[in-house]
């Protein structure tokens, strides 16, 4: 069975389709394409005119039948404590965000947006983002936030003057700028993938990711090959009226594990500010997704031994700490010194002590 993708508006699953690494890893896949605005459909205002339905809400309705999909990380997280799906470990992506303002706003400093309504998603990125960035500038009675829609709806909103503020990411974020908003402050967030789907096989998220890894190092290599896909991304209504060439690249996927540690970080924050309904009831070990390139999302080490080749003979050889260990031995002739250099490069491939 194919694996269902949801695309979040970002380059890299179009860069992997195109140079055929989904293929080349062997995935069987097809893309969720008709998800409305970033998975929100209907929207649906309230009577003061604000949106109550986020990205934290599609995962309860089954984000269509997506296998896989992504979202804010304080979303996907809660999410998954609220077992809507298992959270993916091994990766993460960090999205180009800021709160912006028209140019002809008075607004120049992130002190100017005391009582200012800032348009933000509800229980989206946007939302937990405007609260991270401004928090420690406003006080919780200065902070005022109105809930605008998904990112499309909320750009509407702010272009058409009905805001005079809006968190903004991605390409939303690039099309206020190619309209000459202005950003007051920066709110960069990260991103966390959920497998929502039951038939969704580790194997394949495995096979999804390296496909993604591929493709990261060919938008950081070439980007200008690669723009023309954040189109794709653009309302219709504006797309005569932007140069994607002069847009950022977007979401950056990192492939660091998502750590119990940053998972629990995650929750006490957003406990603290009674930004989700009701108590989670699973814990990190519960909806984590654990592939066999991580471990539970602990990252592990590799040792890196070099031995110049007048090193002391009795370095002869290492002994791992656990079977699970690893270490690297590179003699290095160029080294003057007669002492073994020993160095350790940590990176989240082994683990091992010398």
């Amino acid at each position: 069975m194919p694996l269902k993708i949801m695309p979040h508006g970002r380059l890299q699953e179009w860069v992997a389709e195109e140079k055929g690494f989904f293929a080349a890893e062997g995935l069987d896949y097809t893309f969720v394409l008709d998800s409305g605005d970033y998975g929100i459909h209907a929207v649906r205002r309230d009577d003061a005119g604000e949106v109550r339905t986020g990205a934290f809400e599609t995962f309860g309705a089954g984000r269509d039948g997506a296998d896989v999909s992504c979202a804010c990380h304080w979303a996907t997280s809660a999410a998954a404590s609220e077992r809507a799906g298992h959270l993916v470990t091994t990766a993460y992506s960090v999205a180009p965000c800021a709160i912006v303002v028209p140019p002809e706003s008075s607004v120049r400093a992130p002190e100017d947006l005391a009582g200012v309504p800032i348009g933000v998603g509800y229980h989206s990125g946007s939302h937990f983002a405007t609260v991270q960035a401004l928090e420690d500038v406003l006080g919780p009675d200065e902070l005022k936030l109105t809930f605008q829609g998904p990112p499309n709806e909320r750009l509407d909103a702010l272009l058409g003057r009905q805001v005079e503020a809006a968190t903004a990411w991605g390409v939303p974020l690039y099309i206020a700028e190619a309209f000459g908003f202005r950003k007051v402050v920066d709110a960069t967030f990260m991103i966390g993938f959920l497998v929502t789907g039951s038939g969704a096989s580790k194997a394949d998220i495995e096979k999804y990711l390296a496909a993604l890894r591929r493709a990261q190092m060919e938008i950081d290599l070439r980007p200008e090959l690669y723009k023309h896909y954040h189109l794709r991304s653009v309302p219709e209504k504006y797309r005569d009226q932007v140069d994607v060439r002069a847009f950022g690249t977007g979401e950056r996927i990192v492939f660091l594990p998502y750590t119990s540690e940053v998972f629990d970080a995650t929750r006490q924050w957003t406990e603290a500010r009674n930004l989700f309904p009701g108590a989670p009831s699973a814990g990190y070990d519960e909806v984590a997704l654990v592939l066999s390139r991580t471990d539970r999302g602990n990252p592990r080490y590799l040792t890196l031994i070099r031995v110049p080749c007048s090193a002391p003979s009795q370095i002869s050889r290492i002994t791992p700490a656990a079977a699970t260990s690893n270490t690297c031995m590179v003699r290095d002739c160029s080294l003057a010194s007669t002492n073994a250099l020993v160095s350790m490069m940590r990176t989240p491939a082994a683990s091992a002590s010398s």
